[in-house]
């Protein structure tokens, strides 16, 4: 059974080496457990989409949350899910454009096309609110 999680954590002093020191283990370790998503960091949190079977899924959740490098690790939604919406992304890093105004039309050119709806929206207001 494949899994969707999206949840949100706070790092507001990881510096950008760190987040690229994640991206890169996540693109090393990702696809052995059969893992896909994104990650989008605004400087102080972190929203991240994981994909893959539940059990590889939620013990990736249970090592995110004993990480210490950012903290209040919540999950804003858990579902089921028929296919990926992310099948070919180890982990993409979504960048969130500078400009408040641009955030939204540059994460609607980003995100993968069959993203349910309301995950979708979750992504784009946790983008916009800076």
């Amino acid at each position: 059974m494949l899994s969707q999680y999206l949840y949100i954590s706070t790092a507001p002093t990881l510096p950008r080496e760190e987040v690229e020191a994640i991206l890169s283990a996540s693109a090393q370790n990702n696809p052995v457990r059969g893992i896909t998503g994104l990650l989008l960091f605004n400087g102080r949190n972190f929203l991240q989409l994981l994909e893959g079977e539940e059990s590889e899924v939620a013990a990736l959740m249970d090592t995110i949350t004993a990480d210490p490098r950012h903290s209040g690790v919540s999950v804003l939604d858990r579902r089921g899910i028929d296919q990926r919406a992310c099948p070919d992304w180890a982990m993409k890093r979504v960048m969130i454009a500078e400009s408040i105004a641009s955030r939204r039309e540059m994460l609607e050119q980003e995100l993968p096309d069959n993203l349910d709806p309301d995950v979708r929206k979750m992504i784009v207001n946790f983008a916009v609110l800076n």
